[in-house]
């Protein structure tokens, strides 16, 4: 064979003999096709390429559900059920995770469920965001008494002292650092109020409501000022102690020490309910509700109270998404709980809220809280 032959018969050679697919003949290849192992374009059946978009779409679909039915439950202004009761405390971890849909429906192109879950995003930034914004009402009134806007300061505490057992030298030193005018306590028991007493809490606030009890029930109001006790709100075997304050420049001030029973069982909803639903309205007197409330801004009974006039003076602040419970490591069934807000100091129409914080207290699985508030003066 001569050479002119042989260059002849290599070059008719087709390359698809001998070689793998080139980048022309993969061009040519139809985009339903997938190339073989030996460079053959295989196509896919029909059939094949609807089913896989069905399984993109169910998936898509799949991530964006549960988030739905999360946002749809927490617009309904009720309990819904006693597990909800306990999930919806969680709403803003699961408003943080909600764009997770979002991300899955843009990389699957599904559009559809794209809207869907942008809808449902916007219905958690409506309900968690704005705990993060401050009102713009604050620094309405002047430190350490009358303000310079004709308003009266009036600096509450609030701390659960879990069976009574919290530090009386750390509730002490709360009240001294915030100044302390008011302070609700709740788990307060007996021999809590002798050593709280016996290390000096009388002296700074001399004027008391006790209704201190063995176990979590009890609960106590201490003032700067004088008080008159009202009836307690006595439901479940949790007392929820009540006084009218009597204010320097401000007049009366109605103050509850907040702790229903928390609703850690189904037999609890019931007086977690009633606790809650018990609180006296805003209107007439300034009031001012502080304590442990078993729930979080998310729980329909406090966006009841919210919706009666209330506001949260942590939402107001924009410290809403401080957490105060649990500061210590606690768990159900062995599983981890994620700390959220159970402790608020509500307040009535016409109080502005100067400022809100948080303090841990040895002893006590709750963060105490502090609000610094400005009450409309006298007429």
């Amino acid at each position: 064979m001569t050479a002119d032959s042989t260059a002849g018969s290599t070059a008719d050679t087709p390359a698809h003999s001998t070689a793998g697919p080139t980048a022309d003949s993969l061009a040519d290849t139809p985009a339903h096709s997938t190339v073989g192992a030996l460079g053959g374009a295989v196509p896919v059946s029909r059939a094949e390429r609807p089913r896989r978009r069905r399984w993109v779409s169910v998936v898509a679909w799949l991530v964006v559900l549960p988030f739905a039915v999360w946002a749809a439950l927490r617009l309904v202004p009720g309990d819904v059920h006693f597990r909800w009761v306990q999930l919806v405390a969680f709403t803003p971890y699961v408003a943080l995770a909600s764009p997770v849909p979002v991300l899955v429906a843009l990389v699957s192109r599904r559009w559809a469920a794209l809207a869907a879950s942008l809808a449902v995003v916007a219905v958690f930034a409506a309900c968690v965001l704005p705990r993060a914004l401050p009102d713009g009402d604050s620094g309405t009134g002047g430190a350490g008494g009358t303000g310079s806007a004709g308003s009266t300061v009036l600096r509450v505490v609030a701390s659960n002292l879990r069976y009574g057992g919290a530090s009386p030298a750390a509730v002490i030193d709360l009240v001294r650092t915030f100044r302390a005018d008011v302070l609700t306590l709740q788990e307060l028991t007996p021999q809590a109020v002798t050593k709280l007493e016996e290390a000096g809490l009388t002296r700074l606030l001399p004027y008391k409501v006790d209704r201190s009890r063995a176990g979590a029930g009890g609960s106590g109001i201490y003032a700067r000022f004088p008080v008159t006790p009202e009836q307690a709100i006595d439901l479940g075997r949790f007392g929820q102690a009540r006084a009218i304050v009597d204010v320097p420049g401000a007049g009366p001030v109605d103050v509850v020490s907040v702790h229903p029973c928390a609703p850690r069982i189904p037999e609890r909803q019931r007086c977690w309910a009633d606790g809650l639903a018990a609180l006296p309205p805003p209107g007439g007197a300034v009031r001012v509700l502080a304590g442990d409330f078993n729930a979080t801004l998310d729980h329909a009974r406090v966006r009841r109270l919210l919706g009666l006039g209330y506001r949260d003076a942590a939402d107001a602040a924009g410290a809403g998404l401080s957490t105060t419970w649990p500061y210590l490591p606690w768990s159900i069934d062995g599983h981890g709980i994620p700390p959220v807000t159970l402790d608020h100091v509500l307040v009535g129409p016409g109080v502005a809220v100067r400022s809100f914080g948080v303090r841990q207290v040895p002893a006590t699985d709750h963060k105490a809280i502090y609000a610094e508030l400005a009450l409309p003066r006298a007429r």
